[in-house]
């Protein structure tokens, strides 16, 4: 394998597929690994520019992360890249005890021996800002701050209550949090700022974006800095900032071009999001040739839990046989949410995650499916494991999608390999998605 420009851990899978198609979409050939490969997996994708890992870290707690973070670091510290990124969602959220960011920053600046740790959140291609440490991001054509954001301030999880970063942080991490401001990075002095804020306080620099312009400045700063700060936190705009610099040097081409996949006659879908987007994306794909199940995420996570998936699979292979598309869903939106019961029963979440994914790779089996959908940003973290798909490419990027693209899987397992499959997170996506991805539509 050659010299990689980066190398990184996603902390859910939709959010680890964000980072391939920024990559893939401007000519960095990426690889997407639910692991550490074997030596044969490895080869297959040498020539790969970036090297990623999906990890399921955004629904685990501290303990879990001190587990297993470091040893998926340590191995993609061994693969030498230029730049290792924390992946963390770009509506940042996350707690003390779910999802900890600040946790993972301090496995990775230890790993990697580094005085501080750059963090860039704002990702204008998926219209999420910050300016002067607070985070805002937009839903249906307005723009938020985070805190009172439509379904990021009421997430069944690790909802926002707080839009200044380094507030959020510091119930996280007791590493001090700097902020290089859109004025700071703006300025003819913005190199020396920057190193100022990290020798004064050394921990955690925050460098704004709101712009093309401070996406830019943010980018160059981290190309920089790699020498001494190689591991770096945030959202996927740390591969947007990133690619302005790698561009500036010459070190990728031409953006390429991607056929279209083409239409399928049935797509399969499985969701776990209590998303407003997500129930409005499902109504709409009810009246666009699917048919849907109601599924109870309580009995699929009970002692009767088989049983249930056995039924939900006789339900979606009669309605793929009828040859219509199948859309099984265990909510449809926030008022059918059963979280808190759900949260009663140990492990319940990653088990219905799980229960989600044997469901897809049987429905798939059954009928020979070429693609499938997972939404859910957790749901699809558990769910795709059961696929037993070991990488993920980027096939096709859905440009009024961004985040979300459409992969091609691989591995062992003949009736997943070569699958395409989209991961979507509750809250991306237009309202037409998912008849957008049966018909192979980019528009």
């Amino acid at each position: 394998m050659g010299k990689l420009l980066l190398s990184y851990y996603g902390d859910d899978f939709t959010g680890s597929t964000d980072v391939m198609e920024a990559l893939a979409s401007n000519g960095v050939e990426t690889a997407l690994l639910l692991g550490v490969p074997s030596d044969a997996m490895r080869e297959r994708f040498k020539t790969c520019r970036a090297i990623g890992i999906a990890g399921t870290s955004r629904s685990e707690t501290p303990a879990w992360m001190e587990a297993n973070l470091g040893p998926a670091f340590e191995w993609l510290k061994s693969l030498d890249a230029d730049v290792c990124h924390y992946k963390v969602c770009s509506t940042f959220d996350s707690s003390p005890k779910v999802g900890n960011i600040g946790k993972a920053i301090e496995i990775g600046k230890a790993l990697f021996d580094q005085s501080f740790v750059p963090v860039i959140v704002g990702a204008p291609p998926l219209k999420r800002y910050t300016a002067f440490g607070h985070l805002f991001a937009a839903y249906q054509g307005q723009v938020y701050r985070i805190d009172r954001h439509p379904v990021m301030s009421r997430h069944p999880v690790t909802p926002m209550d707080e839009a200044d970063l380094a507030v959020h942080l510091s119930k996280q991490t007791t590493l001090p949090v700097s902020v290089a401001d859109l004025a700071a990075l703006a300025s003819a002095g913005a190199d020396a700022v920057v190193d100022q804020l990290a020798a004064k306080a050394p921990g955690i620099v925050l460098l704004d974006v709101d712009s093309a312009t401070s996406q830019a400045a943010a980018g160059r700063q981290l190309w920089r800095l790699r020498q001494s700060a190689a591991f770096v936190a945030g959202s996927s705009g740390v591969e947007y900032a990133l690619l302005d610099a790698w561009r500036a040097e010459r070190l990728i081409g031409q953006r390429p071009e991607f056929t279209s996949p083409g239409k399928v006659d049935r797509l399969a879908v499985v969701s776990g999001s209590v998303s407003p987007t997500t129930e409005r994306q499902i109504r709409n794909a009810l009246e666009n040739g699917f048919d849907g199940v109601s599924l109870d995420p309580l009995a699929l996570v009970g002692e009767d839990g088989e049983r249930t998936v056995d039924a939900a699979v006789v339900r979606g292979i009669d309605i793929l046989k009828s040859g219509r598309s199948a859309i099984l869903y265990t909510a449809l939106g926030p008022g059918a949410d059963q979280g808190t019961d759900i949260d009663r029963i140990p492990d319940a979440r990653h088990r219905l995650g799980r229960a989600l994914g044997t469901i897809l790779r049987r429905l798939v089996e059954a009928e020979a499916l070429p693609r499938a959908v997972i939404a859910g940003g957790d749901t699809s973290s558990h769910a795709l494991k059961e696929l037993r798909v070991e990488v993920l490419t980027m096939r096709f990027p859905l440009p009024q999608t961004p985040g979300s693209p459409l992969c091609t899987a691989y591995g062992d397992h003949t009736p997943t390999n070569g699958l395409q499959i989209a991961l979507k997170g509750g809250q991306i996506g237009t309202d037409g998605y998912f008849a957008q991805l049966r018909d192979g539509r980019g528009e």
